[in-house]
């Protein structure tokens, strides 16, 4: 699960907090009380502005479509690094990384997981225009940050300028996000995956045509921006994608493709969109939170070390990301039947399945190690360059990071799955002060390694505070069942 569509390599695994896409039923319902102007052919407020399908794709289907979209578009964001350390350099990677590491905490943050918001209004409280308005609005307020941190921080020319055009890009990702939304809504998995693999794909192929011809990671960074440019408005943003129905004959397409001018259109009512702000606020702080944890060593690295030295540190952190995948799908699979036992009261099937999604995070997380421990120095080499290898035991602390980080994430999915937001902002909160101040005193005393601790200090905060919500969750839990008893 990820909290937003992000071709940010994840290196870390937080199924917990992104589980809370999957429990906003009661916020959802709660959403819109305002009356926007009326745009066109777009309804108010209150009224459906497309009925949703009775009859959509299977179970399947759907599963189908979005595990390949998933696991082509990640293959996608994970080869771009290859083909940046495999033609460029472990500077161009630290580039592309640092950009990254500024971009995404931000766009978190401004994102306020409106998409969760979006497809969990099942009365269509609020007209679609209204919710693209809103991430328009915040989107440019992020970008205007973005483009102000470069020039304060003082980076280099080459590097303000990759900040800038991936920042546009990652902007350009969280309008696909709200566009892919409404196709959930709709049951229309399989376009959102069609949309993800045809940027990643293109994306890919861009950038890697750039840099082979130019050396160039700015160019690259542009090839790569309007790749997702041109699929955002040549197919997310389409009526065909957006409007058609799964099984529209020629008449019915004709009739939706010429018509519904403005059923696309952004809408801004104040009243609306002061009630977007305050139902996903909490969202919006929790994915920034989670966001910045990954980050916060890059940060320090960048500062302290160097572009080159990020490049290797992100590079190398990358390939703990492939046991999230795993992690994340189980937390998906899981998410709801947890939510289920919590809800009826029935605390020790709760725990019994907590309990084997734990040890499995766990084996997935010592087999990591182990696969870090004997043949890290192999991969590295093979999948980036030698230089790469030269820090395998780079690799092993940051896979002994994320043995931590699978199971705090299991631990998480579970809190989360008890309906617990707000609560979980402070243990976030702490874990993300940790790796401030473990980067800070780390990192300039032991390098990358010392970024790696700075990874396993923060897991292990994050895991410890996990642990106590959720046993301050289940306690409070058995005091009201014994009192109803």
């Amino acid at each position: 699960m990820s909290l937003i569509p992000n071709s940010t390599p994840q290196e870390t695994n937080l199924a917990g907090q992104a589980a809370v896409i999957e429990s906003q039923e009661a916020i959802g319902e709660d959403v819109g009380m305002g009356s926007p102007a009326d745009g066109g052919n777009v309804p108010a407020a209150g009224a459906p502005t497309q009925s949703k399908p009775s009859h959509g794709a299977s179970l399947r289907w759907n599963f189908s479509w979005t595990f390949v979209g998933n696991i082509i578009y990640s293959a996608c964001q994970w080869a771009i690094l290859v083909v940046l350390a495999k033609i460029g350099n472990a500077e161009m990677v630290g580039q592309y990384g640092l950009a990254m590491a500024v971009a995404t905490p931000i766009l978190a943050l401004s994102s306020l997981q409106l998409r969760a918001v979006l497809t969990t209004d099942v009365k269509e409280k609020v007209p679609f225009g209204e919710y693209l308005g809103f991430r328009l609005a915040t989107t440019a307020i992020s970008l205007l940050i973005i483009a102000t941190i470069p020039f304060v921080m003082h980076y280099r020319w080459d590097s303000k300028l990759v900040v800038l055009i991936i920042g546009l890009g990652q902007a350009i990702e969280t309008l696909a996000d709200l566009y892919w939304g409404r196709m959930q809504f709709y049951d229309h998995m399989d376009r959102i995956a069609k949309s993800m693999i045809a940027r990643g794909v293109l994306g890919l192929g861009g950038l890697f045509a750039t840099v082979y011809l130019t050396k160039s990671v700015v160019w690259g960074a542009v090839a790569l921006v309007l790749a997702r440019g041109i699929v955002l408005v040549g197919y997310d943003m389409s009526k065909r994608a957006q409007l058609l129905p799964r099984h529209a004959d020629r008449a019915e397409t004709q009739a939706i493709l010429t018509g519904k001018k403005r059923a696309l259109w952004p809408l801004w009512n104040w009243n609306t969109q002061s009630e977007l702000f305050r139902t996903s606020i909490v969202l919006g702080v929790i994915a920034m939170l989670v966001s910045l944890m990954p980050n916060m060593p890059r940060y320090f690295i960048q500062s302290s070390l160097g572009e080159h030295a990020l490049g290797i540190f992100t590079a190398t952190a990358f390939l703990v990301s492939s046991g999230s995948l795993i992690v994340n799908a189980m937390g998906q699979s899981a998410f709801v039947r947890l939510a289920k036992h919590y809800g009826t009261g029935d605390i020790a099937g709760f725990n019994s399945l907590l309990f084997k999604l734990l040890g499995i995070a766990a084996f997935l997380g010592l087999g990591g190690i182990g696969v870090a421990v004997f043949f890290g120095h192999f991969l590295l080499k093979l999948l980036y360059r030698p230089e790469y290898a030269e820090h395998t035991d780079v690799l092993i602390a940051m896979m002994v990071g994320g043995a931590m980080t699978y199971v705090s994430g299991t631990m998480a999915s579970a809190v989360t799955s008890a309906r617990c937001f707000v609560q979980q902002i402070p243990v976030l909160a702490l874990a993300v002060g940790s790796a401030a101040l473990a980067s800070h005193l780390l990192v300039p005393k032991y390098g990358l390694l010392g970024g790696a601790f700075a990874v396993i200090i923060t897991s292990t905060v994050l895991s410890i505070g996990e642990v106590i919500l959720l046993w301050h969750i289940l306690s409070n839990v058995n005091r009201v069942a014994e009192a109803r008893g």
